[in-house]
């Protein structure tokens, strides 16, 4: 029994990180537009992607290249992570 609950465990464990790369995504884009109030960028994709209050805005402007991790959460991109790529 003991040997049943370990092995059910151990592929819950296993498991359990694809479902957060399933809902995370990627997208390389140039930036068109950035609106502080909002906290909110636009990317050249045509797509807005929602910033967390504590995003740092600084060194961002409209036509330098980004990458941007979001998550989907009620129809919204939210931004989990940002690189400029150089």
């Amino acid at each position: 029994m003991r040997f049943i609950i370990a092995a059910l465990l151990a592929t819950a464990s296993f498991l359990s990180p694809l479902t957060v790369f399933a809902e995370s995504a990627d997208v390389e884009a140039t930036i068109t537009d950035i609106d502080t109030d909002k906290l909110s960028l636009s990317l050249d994709d045509g797509k807005n992607y929602q910033a967390p209050e504590e995003f740092n805005f600084e060194g961002l402007q409209a036509g330098v290249k980004v990458v941007v991790f979001y998550t989907e959460i009620d129809g919204k991109r939210v931004i989990n992570d940002l690189e400029v790529v150089k």
